[in-house]
């Protein structure tokens, strides 16, 4: 276990906005809000999954809505130690720990604003290795893990526990309902997770994962590099296209963002078309209407100057990007984990085929 320095913040920001894959962009917003306690005298502790013994408890945060609405409304973590202290009083026992359920943009913060406020170290890990739409996009639904307990809570002194549901989705069917309710976003304490399956299930390392891509592309911009270049390095990733963002349309909708970019090719790609379809996140890119990449792998919009992420939410008409993609964890392009995360769960009526090479 280790402090994690306050210096170490930015990057780590960086890193989970490319690893957001547009879902929550760049958590700015978090960042700040984590400087702001660091300056107060606070700080987080990173500890490694190994470091937990089998029956420690890991708490298990995230905001869930629509990413659109945490730009409207500043976030704020107390709605989440809210939903971690109403799971506590639930089971009758003590957190050992706090992890993200995923890596991706403004969650990927979470652990480290709530271990802060709350005392608890934020294990390395995560439950996605990006960042998905629903709740029961994760490692722990995939190796057939209950989502139960599900603890939500919001700013307005709202509390409420789905003490059991019939499946997964269903607990991300009737937390949806619920969220929607709280105006598409509330903090939320997933089902209680021990050491032991932390250790078997979660996707290990991910916040160093975060870190080490976060300080390469601000190596990068030091040294006048093409920041681009250095995700695609770091990550073995995939240029898709080069462009200019010719029109963005989203809708808010069931505790959604939803919506299709499209961008017109530049450089190399001059002439093509690329569009993208969205919920929260990035799913599925096609250039002048063949498959270039999907869901479970990741679609990555981001500034083509500087590499910063580009969200949903705040895609724009005249933007140009760089779209990569960077390969899904294992356990996503699995035979068990494709009928949750693939292109089928989004709706999508094609099988996941993988990203390769420089798209034609």
């Amino acid at each position: 276990m280790r402090i994690l320095k306050a210096e170490e913040l930015p990057a780590l920001a960086d890193g989970a906005g490319i690893l957001g894959t547009g879902g929550g962009t760049h958590p700015y917003l978090e960042l700040v809000l984590a400087q702001k306690l660091y300056r107060e005298g606070a700080q987080v502790s990173l500890m490694d999954a190994s470091e937990l013994a089998d029956d420690d408890l890991v708490a298990v945060v995230s905001f869930m809505g629509a990413p659109l609405v945490s730009k409207e409304r500043l976030p704020e973590p107390e709605s989440v130690c809210e939903a971690v202290r109403g799971m506590e009083a639930y089971i009758g026992q003590k957190f050992r720990a706090v992890m993200s359920i995923e890596i991706g943009g403004e969650n990927a913060f979470l652990p480290v604003l709530v271990g802060a406020m709350m005392n608890l170290p934020m294990v390395d890990a995560d439950a996605m290795g990006r960042a998905f739409p629903e709740a029961q996009m994760t490692s722990f639904a995939i190796d057939g893990l209950d989502l139960f307990p599900f603890s939500l809570a919001d700013i307005r002194a709202n509390r409420m526990i789905i003490t059991r549901s019939a499946s997964a989705k269903w607990t991300e069917r009737i937390g949806r309902v619920v969220v929607v309710e709280l105006g598409s976003i509330a903090g939320t304490c997933k089902a209680p997770r021990t050491g032991a399956e932390i250790k078997k299930h979660a996707i290990l390392g991910s916040v160093s994962r975060a870190l080490t891509l976060g300080n390469a592309v601000r190596r990068a911009r030091g040294e006048h590099r093409d920041p681009i270049d250095a995700i695609i390095d770091t990550e073995s990733g995939v240029l898709l296209f080069r462009g200019k963002v010719d029109d963005a349309a989203r809708r808010t909708t069931g505790g959604f963002v939803r919506g299709r970019a499209s961008i017109a090719g530049l450089g190399a790609d001059t002439g093509k078309q690329m569009t993208i379809d969205f919920q929260n996140e990035f799913s599925a890119a096609f250039i002048d209407g063949k498959l270039s990449a999907c869901v479970p792998d990741l679609i990555c919009v981001l500034d083509a100057e500087n590499g910063e992420a580009l969200g949903t939410e705040t895609i724009r008409y005249g933007q140009r990007v760089a779209v990569l993609a960077l390969p899904a964890a294992p356990i996503m392009v699995s035979p068990k984990g494709l009928p949750l995360v693939g292109p089928r769960a989004f709706g999508f009526d094609f099988d996941y085929q993988p990203f390769s090479g420089k798209a034609a």
